[in-house]
């Protein structure tokens, strides 16, 4: 906050939304490789990166090519001949077997993962189909065995569509690496330290509770502490999400990552490191975000069903055709049924239908980064919005104003914004803004001076006006009488700040201040309640306050007066009463519930460890983008079932032909016939779902 009169309004009132220290007994325990990649610790993506999956697409891609066109089955197929040269019939095996082992590495080691785990999943089932399909090739380029299963072709272009899935997959998925980092980012590096010799600069791990550190104006606190010299209005916006600063005092607490924003303040050390409100929270935010990173999609069940489809027909298959005495067609028959089991269709079903709904919801403002955070939307059963910030401008707004006789209202309101105009506090800002809207005239003052801790005072057009709170009033030993004093009681029932105007031994007037309602919020929460979905609201701030803004907006609960820590217990709160929670806030503070919550929606305007918390970010402050981010989640969600169904509906057809099964009316599914099915589907999934495109997500038009 700048200025030198920061401290102006410390009349106003602490918040009432403090910080506790966490309760966790454990520390967090995580080892982040490179910064540059994210990688992820769960699932079958563990020890991957995005721009390992990216370079292995890419290079297994270009190897495709030439491994395409000198396939002599793939040449069949489209009736070409592919030029030949001595060593031109070995380009697809050695090709090939480079994409294998370079680009099938991932899915080989999954593979082995789920087997030894008896998990089968995606990584299973491409790994059988590849490590079939080498052999197979292998077996057929060698001539061993007299087998003609040249799937040297459909091995490089299954590696190089599975691993484009897996890439577009990965960039759709989040990471707690962000959230933890941007709350580290809050602590200076450094601090001065008193000695008895004066002060010294030191590292902030070299601190030890006991310590007396001086924190300078604008610096950050480096640890929780107690203030044992000087007075300041801290900024702990970056903590509770409050924009309102707060005045600390002697005795005050004050935590690490909070900004002395007008004087310098000495602290005494309570707590460092681990001990820390700041670390609880960055606690909290690991724990929360590992609770909701055990949900799978929909494609590795999918895929799970079809590993035991496959791996069944496949026995199947080599049995009857053996026992039917033709050893050769039970191999040959035995092979396509394991290749074509792998469908390109199910790789592509899910990440396609995130890639494009990621897409279209930037276009509106929604930033995805949680692929879950999508699927879960559609079954939200409550919004829980946080107040300031999010349905509110998190900035005071002039409500009412209130003369005493003989003082006509414009002439109140001019004084006030008079002797305001010097002070960039946002409560100064808000009354001249609204002087200034009304189009009235604001007399040029002179003499201005800060009153720490009760208001400030100037010369306006030669009389000494005072602007201030209740301690003014105490100090001047005056009191509000009559009307004024019923209409500043009726203000403070609303949670509004009052401040008084006087000259001299007589109150002028007084006028409130409350944290402006955006428009937005009445048409969301209307809009959401009309589909079905309870809309709640949380807050920091005294419960008349909160209460004021749900009859507002017509919420249908409230949490109010909840201190940090427990807002991420509120969400699990609800979540015990059986709702699935979208969580949407701005504020450090928000972080953890954001991260616990089935959906975590940050507002892009917020801090970063919010944004990092969160699965869904609106790049604006328009909570509407919510009922976008609804109809996004139940359209895409029906996209991925239809995917799934075609994928999963053409391997129950496609599997049982290529294993014979209409071998007796002279219908037998053929190695090469059934590549290109497989091709074909992929391609059906691919139009299914480009046609989420065809969607309209505009939050403007919500009214």
């Amino acid at each position: 906050m700048p200025g030198s009169d920061a401290t102006t309004h410390a009349h106003l009132g602490r918040g009432t939304n403090g910080l506790t220290e966490s309760h966790s007994d454990h520390a967090m325990n995580a080892t982040w490789p490179d910064g540059d990649h994210e990688v992820h610790t769960h699932g079958q993506h563990a020890g991957h990166s995005t721009a390992m999956f990216k370079n292995r697409f890419w290079l297994s891609l270009a190897l495709s090519f030439p491994v395409v066109y000198f396939s002599p089955m793939f040449g069949d197929l489209l009736g070409y001949m592919p030029t030949e040269f001595p060593g031109s019939t070995w380009i697809p095996p050695v090709l090939g077997t480079v994409i294998f082992f370079y680009g099938g590495q991932p899915f080989l080691n999954g593979g082995l993962s789920e087997l030894k785990a008896r998990r089968p999943g995606m990584m299973l089932l491409i790994g059988m189909a590849i490590s079939v399909a080498f052999a197979a090739s292998w077996a057929t380029s060698l001539g061993i065995g007299g087998f003609d299963l040249d799937f040297w072709w459909e091995l490089a272009l299954l590696v190089a569509i599975m691993l484009l899935g897996h890439w577009i997959e990965m960039r759709a998925l989040g990471s707690a690496q962000g959230a933890l980092d941007a709350l580290a980012a809050l602590l200076p590096d450094e601090a001065e330290r008193i000695t008895g010799h004066g002060t010294e600069t030191v590292s902030v791990l070299e601190l030890r509770s006991g310590d007396t550190v001086l924190v300078r104006s604008g610096a950050r606190m480096p640890a929780d502490g107690t203030i044992i010299g000087g007075q300041a209005e801290f900024d702990e916006s970056m903590i509770t999400g409050e924009s309102r600063t707060v005045p600390r005092g002697v005795g005050d607490p004050v935590v690490a990552g909070t900004v002395a924003t007008d004087s310098s303040v000495r602290v005494r050390i309570t707590a460092v490191g681990d001990d820390t409100a700041l670390a609880g929270i960055q606690r909290l935010v690991a724990e929360a975000q590992a609770s909701s990173s055990k949900a799978q999609a929909l494609a590795d069940r999918a895929a799970a069903f079809l590993f035991y489809f496959a791996a069944g027909a496949g026995v199947i298959t080599f049995i009857v055709w053996t026992l039917l005495g033709s050893v050769p067609d039970a191999v040959t028959r035995t092979v396509t049924v394991l290749v074509i089991a792998c469908p390109h269709a199910l790789g592509l079903a899910i990440p396609l239908v995130i890639a494009i709904s990621t897409e279209q919801a930037a276009r509106v403002g929604v930033l995805i980064k949680d692929r879950m955070a999508l699927e879960s939307m559609r079954t939200i059963d409550v919004v829980l919005f946080d107040k300031t910030g999010t349905l509110t401008r998190g900035e005071p707004e002039l409500k009412d104003a209130a003369s005493a006789d003989g003082v006509g209202r414009e002439e109140l309101l001019g004084l006030a914004a008079a002797v305001e105009a010097d002070s960039e506090h946002p409560v100064a800002r808000a009354i001249v803004r609204a002087a200034r809207e009304q189009g009235l005239r604001i007399p040029l003052a002179t003499d201005f001076t800060s009153l720490t801790g009760r208001g400030v005072r100037a010369a306006v057009d030669g009389r000494l006006v005072q602007v201030g709170g209740p301690a003014l009033l105490r100090e001047l030993g005056i009191a509000e009488t009559g009307e004024l004093a019923e209409a500043t009681s009726r203000w403070k029932g609303r949670g509004a700040a009052v401040l008084h105007v006087v000259e001299g031994d007589r109150i002028l007037g007084a006028v409130s201040l409350e944290d402006a309602v955006r428009d937005e919020s009445r048409r969301a929460v209307s809009a959401l309640q009309h589909r079905g979905i309870r809309v709640a609201m949380i807050t920091g701030d005294a419960r008349q306050v909160a209460q004021a803004v749900a009859a507002e907006l017509g919420i249908d609960e409230v949490f109010a007066e909840v201190l940090p820590a427990d807002k991420d217990k509120k969400v699990a709160e609800l979540q015990g009463r059986g709702l699935k929670v979208a969580m949407v806030g701005d504020g450090v503070n928000d972080s953890p519930a954001l991260a616990r919550a089935e959906v975590g929606i940050a507002i892009g305007a917020g801090t970063d460890v919010a944004v990092e918390s969160a699965g869904v970010i609106l790049a604006g402050n328009d909570p509407r983008s919510v009922l976008s981010m609804v109809d996004l989640s139940r359209a895409s969600y029906r996209k991925m079932w239809q995917n799934l169904v075609w994928a999963t509906g053409y391997n129950i057809i496609s599997v049982p032909l290529a294993a014979g099964v209409l071998a007796f009316a002279g219908v037998v599914l053929s190695p090469a016939a059934g590549a290109v099915l497989m091709s074909l589907s992929t391609i059906v999934v691919a139009l299914n779902a480009q046609l989420l495109r065809r969607l309209k997500l505009n939050p403007a038009r919500i009214s």
